[in-house]
């Protein structure tokens, strides 16, 4: 569904990715573990075509995208909930989401809504509140539920547990999960390698910009450097 191969990417002089290669098959849960500055967001920026690479192609469903403009790399079927949330904050959260439909010409928008109404029980409580004003928590739910609504086929995640409490944490994980065996395709970057690794089928390990461990989501988390770098153990 998605192959990077042998992707640099340069911050000016800086070489932020140095020959990363990575696949995301269709149905799969993909995790990126790393340390901060490791090169893991930058990547989900490229991919998403925020960023450009220096060398190296990004495919998607058959597509060469590392050219593509990101406006039409959501409307192929790609979506990243950025890091940090990022959600329109003067506005309702129904506006928001409606806002994640902006490139759609079907009927169905509002059928949609409804859904991540149903995935995201208190956004409905919530739907004409401002979303400045929700928890981070909530906020979080709101950018994951804008993502969907773009009905996207693989949806990259940039750190979906940052600054929540451990309660929703595990509710956030749950949600993956739930949104995966619907049917979408997930890659995911997250700092609780813990959590991360219990939910991936596969994962990568980046540092420093290079790619230096990857394989099964379970053998990573057995992986004796994974443990001590990355697990706590």
């Amino acid at each position: 569904m998605l192959i990077v191969k042998d992707l640099h990417v340069y911050y000016g002089a800086i070489h932020a990715l140095k020959g990363i290669s990575i696949e995301v098959q269709q149905g799969e849960i993909v995790t990126l573990i790393g340390a901060n500055g490791a090169g893991k967001t930058t990547l989900m920026r490229t991919i998403s075509g925020l960023l450009r690479p220096r060398e190296g192609s990004i495919e998607y469903q058959g597509r060469s995208i590392g050219a593509a403009p990101a406006h039409e790399i959501v409307a192929s079927g790609l979506c990243q909930v950025p890091e940090g949330r990022r959600v329109f904050a003067n506005m309702s959260v129904v506006e928001n989401l409606e806002m994640g439909a902006f490139l759609r010409k079907d009927p169905d928008v509002g059928k949609d809504i409804e859904k991540c109404y149903d995935t995201f029980p208190r956004l409905r409580e919530r739907r004409r509140q401002t979303a400045g004003t929700l928890s981070g928590g909530e906020q979080q739910m709101l950018a994951m539920g804008r993502a969907l609504m773009s009905q996207p086929k693989l949806l990259l995640l940039d750190e979906p547990s940052m600054g929540l409490a451990p309660l929703l944490v595990a509710e956030i994980f749950e949600i993956i999960k739930t949104i995966n065996k619907a049917g979408t395709t997930v890659l995911l970057v997250e700092q609780n390698a813990h959590q991360a690794l219990k939910i991936a089928h596969r994962g990568y390990v980046i540092e420093t910009g290079h790619l230096v461990l990857s394989g099964p989501a379970s053998e990573l988390a057995d992986n004796e450097e994974v443990k001590k770098a990355y697990l706590g153990i």
